[in-house]
């Protein structure tokens, strides 16, 4: 069969596709013939070993697959040959077939092909976690979404009007402002590219504030990090929640007396953990995304597919903040 591997520490363009053999599933596991992988921004820091987990080389990145059920390891129950089924991985989905937990299968409704079910998992999972267990949505909170272009900003526009907020999207430029306004969001903020001199930064805190209104932010959810983090910080609502998910643009570095100033908490998302400490809730959430999917609240979208071959130009456009909502990876037949 085909991967994309990494065989050495580096970016994109060190990736090659050759041939390996196909994995055999152990008791308890499944073996999953890909039908597609989505990229995901840990697929760009996995491959230059600045990931939480460093697999052994070579490896496949590629954490967020859709299939169907190849073959069945022993004491497997619940599942068939033929299943479509939806995985999270570390890595190792840009491949032709792989194995995985059956513990870890969701399992595909027959109203979803299964390239869209690729684009649902590590986006939406991570935002419904943020925004219900983590932010404390509400009918009527606002929430400002920091890179609400990219397949966990849409996610968020999506969730947030699902869940009855008002939705500032903050994007990069216009036309991704247009794709967040069809998403839903009510208003739209273009920021500027970063670094920020300190004049820079109060204006855009400035831009901040006008949009959320003279109230703040109930939320905010941070997928970029760097200098963006402390403007929107500063827009934030008494009691507010600032949600850290993730950081592209760098690890912000937070002037502590603001969470003094407005009463406010900052608080972390780390949807992998949570899934792994609190599967049943996990799973209940991935049922609600399905059913809000079905009701047509939320529709994953897929900007760009690429074949395996091209895998390594998703992933270095996804590397360079060049991606509106989620670059999927099909596989041939």
């Amino acid at each position: 069969m085909k991967a994309l591997l990494s065989k050495e520490v580096g970016g994109p363009e060190t990736l090659v596709v050759e041939e390996i053999d196909a994995p055999t599933p152990g008791k308890g596991e499944v073996l999953i013939k890909v039908a597609a992988c989505a990229i995901n921004f840990p697929d760009t820091l996995i491959i230059r070993d600045m990931y939480q987990f460093k697999p052994p080389r070579p490896f496949a990145p590629g954490g967020e697959i859709s299939g169907t059920i190849a073959a069945l390891g022993d004491g497997v129950e619940g599942w068939k040959v033929g299943d479509r089924v939806l995985c999270g991985l570390g890595n190792g989905g840009l491949q032709e077939m792989v194995v995985a937990p059956a513990g870890k299968l969701f399992r595909v409704p027959d109203f979803v092909d299964l390239p869209e079910a690729s684009a649902l998992l590590m986006t939406y999972g991570t935002t419904i976690h943020g925004l219900k267990d983590r932010g404390d949505i509400k009918k009527g909170d606002t929430m400002l979404v920091l890179g609400a272009a990219g397949g966990v900003g849409l996610s968020a526009v999506e969730l947030g009007k699902a869940y009855g907020a008002r939705v500032v999207a903050a994007v990069s430029s216009e036309e991704k402002g247009e794709v967040a306004r069809k998403a839903g969001a009510d208003e739209v903020v273009v920021y500027p590219r970063a670094p920020f001199d300190k004049d820079t930064s109060k204006a855009l805190a400035k831009a901040f504030k006008d949009a959320v209104g003279p109230d703040g932010a109930d939320i905010v959810y941070d997928i970029v990090g760097g200098d963006y983090s402390e403007p929107a910080l500063r827009s934030i609502a008494w009691e507010g929640r600032f949600l850290v998910i993730g950081f592209p643009a760098g690890i912000a570095k937070m002037p502590l007396n603001l969470t003094l100033l407005k009463s406010c908490d900052i608080r972390g998302v780390f949807w992998g953990a949570f899934t792994m400490r609190e599967p049943r809730k996990n799973e209940a959430n991935i049922a609600e995304l399905f059913r809000l999917w079905k009701e047509g609240k939320i529709s994953p979208l897929i900007s760009e597919t690429y074949p395996l071959e091209r895998a390594h130009e998703a992933i270095a456009k996804l590397e360079n903040r060049g991606a509106i909502g989620k670059l999927v990876v099909t596989m041939d037949s």
